[in-house]
Formats: structure tokens, sequence, C-alpha cells
């Protein structure tokens, strides 16, 4: 049996097929040379582009190996021993591990669940700021693994109320419910302080390239200056995501797909007894499960060939992670859930 693997939100259609005609057409010079493009007056063909596509200067756009690796320089140019970073409660593990290796405290703010969606409260966050005065404010929207994504009114709100923090908006997911860039500069003018995170692995089906990239506010030029990379970026990798970034059509086809069976995931999901399925805006559901058949659970979808990630993170430990795969793939995974709680001893008797 062909194992399906959903456990860490890869987009399991591929990327465009502009994607892979830039590796057949791979030249000698795009893999033994250093790219020329600073004899153009400017850092690379791809920020460039991102730079145009936005509306802001090209030095302020910042490539880097995923946004995993801009998240750790963020971090290590601007959170320091003792400093606070104020982030969500039920969010990425990896956000408190950078904290760590800096010596800076955490405080967390927690997403509240809200009839069939988990919800920020900027309120909230507000008077958390105020209290504990933190160095460096992360938000994650759409938040992993949440789904959520603060509302375009109240993330106004909020950056332009903290102007003494750092404020790290954390987009990996960007892309699967709104596509445009027209708000980002003006939250980008309206804080000097602001960095947006975003990437090339989630939407555009490219987390084997590692390839992703922030836009900052006027005020980070220390950022600025230390990801600077004087011989350049990866050639073929930039030729490949600026492909990627050409062919909207394919990408809203297939995240059309997606939010339809989402939207599948949420009917068959809510009619499993003990199961509640959360509305994602990103390619990942999650899903409550009676946590006490956890074991069967696991082990009946490893049987069945289904890999999912079961959680244990604060706030979320009754609830599964679920990548949204093919359409075959997610009929798959229905099928499977279908067939082992249909098995849970304590389940049967409410299922008949």
């Amino acid at each position: 049996m062909d194992q399906i693997v959903l456990d860490r939100n890869e987009n399991q259609y591929g990327p465009a097929p502009a994607c892979y005609d830039v590796l057949r057409n791979a030249n000698l010079e795009q893999l033994s040379l250093y790219s020329r493009d600073f004899a153009k007056g400017r850092k690379s063909e791809l920020s460039q582009k991102i730079a145009d596509d936005i509306g802001i200067p090209e030095e302020r756009v910042l490539l880097s190996y995923g946004s995993e690796d801009m998240l750790k320089q963020v971090v290590h140019c601007y959170l320091h021993e003792g400093e606070r970073l104020l982030l969500p409660q039920q969010s990425w593990w990896y956000y408190k591990k950078i904290a760590k290796e800096v010596h800076g405290a955490h405080v967390e703010y927690p997403l509240h669940e809200r009839g069939s969606r988990f919800e920020f409260d900027v309120d909230e966050i507000i008077r958390l700021y105020h209290i504990h005065k933190p160095h460096l404010i992360l938000i994650a929207s759409p938040n992993n693994p949440t789904g959520s994504t603060m509302r375009r009114d109240d993330l106004a709100r909020l950056i332009d109320y903290c102007t003494d923090s750092f404020i790290v908006l954390d987009q990996a997911y960007f892309g699967f419910e709104d596509s445009t860039n027209d708000q980002l500069k003006n939250l980008l003018d309206t804080h000097s302080r602001l960095v947006v995170l975003r990437t090339f692995s989630k939407y555009y089906a490219l987390a084997g390239l590692r390839i992703g990239y922030t836009c900052v506010g006027t005020e980070l030029t220390h950022l600025i200056e230390f990801s600077a990379r004087y011989l350049g970026y990866n050639q073929l990798t930039e030729k490949i995501a600026l492909a990627a970034l050409s062919d909207k059509a394919y990408y809203e086809r297939i995240t059309n797909y997606m939010r339809d069976d989402k939207a599948i995931f949420m009917r068959e999901f809510n009619q499993l007894e003990g199961f509640k399925a959360f509305e994602s805006d990103a390619n990942f559901m999650l899903v409550r499960f009676p946590v006490d058949h956890k074991k069967q659970l696991q082990d009946g979808l490893k049987q069945r060939g289904v890999i999912v990630k079961f959680l244990d993170d604060p706030g979320v430990t009754d609830c599964i992670r679920i990548t949204i795969g093919t359409r075959e793939q997610n009929a798959r995974v229905v099928e499977a859930f279908k067939d082992v709680v249909l098995r849970l001893p304590a389940l049967i008797e409410v299922v008949r």
C-alpha cells in the first residue's frame, strides 16, 4: 500500500510546469558562475521582481534559505538576553527554540476557540504589550497549527499601535486564501520596525528548493546588512522561483481544489463522533479528536498508510493537523479515518 504522508504541510500538487522547464533548460553559467546581477544595479532578479510587485525599494527585500533562515536571523539581530518575545500560544515550536538560543524570554498570547475557528484577540495582545513590553512581537497569519488569519483591520491596528516593538509577521502560509499584496506596502510604510516573512515552500510547492523572501520596514538596516550575500544568490533557484511567480493560473487552480477539499473535510470530520474540524486559511486543517483513543487512531491510520501530525503543543494536545493533499489523497484520508473510527470500542455504540 502506498503511504500518504501529510504531516509537514508540504504542497502535494507540486510546482507549476514552468518550474520544471527551468530545470530542463539549465545551463553551465547558472551552475558554475556567480550571479552578475550587481552589474545591473540590483541584488538579484528575483528580489527586484518582488520589490516591484509590492512597490518598495529592492534593498528592503531579502532572500533567504526558506523563511526559517530569515526568522532565525531576525531573532538573533533583535532579541537579546533577558528581552521578551510575545508569541502565539498555539504556534510553531521553533519560535521558542530560537528565542532560547539568544537567552531571550517569551510571553504567550492565546488564540481563542470561537465556533469553528481559532481567532486572534488584538485587544488582549495590546494589553500584554503594555504589561510585558516585549522587544519583539510575533504574529503568524495564517497561524500554524490553527490555520487562523488575523483580520486586516486588526492587523493594521496592532501594527499601528505597538510602535515600541519590532514586529515579525510570519506569512509562510500566505496565498491560500488571499494572494493579493495590496495591504503589504501600507503596513511597511506604517511601521518602520515591521518584518514580513514569506516562503516559496507552501503556496508555490517549492519546499525542497528552500527559498524565501522577507520585506522589511525602513528601520531594519541592521538586518539588511546582516543578511547581505555579496556573492549573490543561487541562480537556478531564483529562476525557478521566478517561473512559479509567472504562473498565477496554475496556483489559483490547485488552491481552489484545496478549498473544495477543506469543505469536504469539515463536513466529513464533523460527522464523526468525538471529532471537530476547524476552518483553515492555509493548506492544512486542525481536527480535534477523542484523545482517549489516540493510540488506536495512530496505529489504525498507520496500518492504512496515512501519516498525519498528532500534536503535543500547549492548547492543541487533543488535535491532529492534517495537510491538505491531492484530491485522491484526501479521499483516502477520509475513508481511513471513517474505517478506524468504526473500530474504536468506546464509540461503536454511539456510531451505531
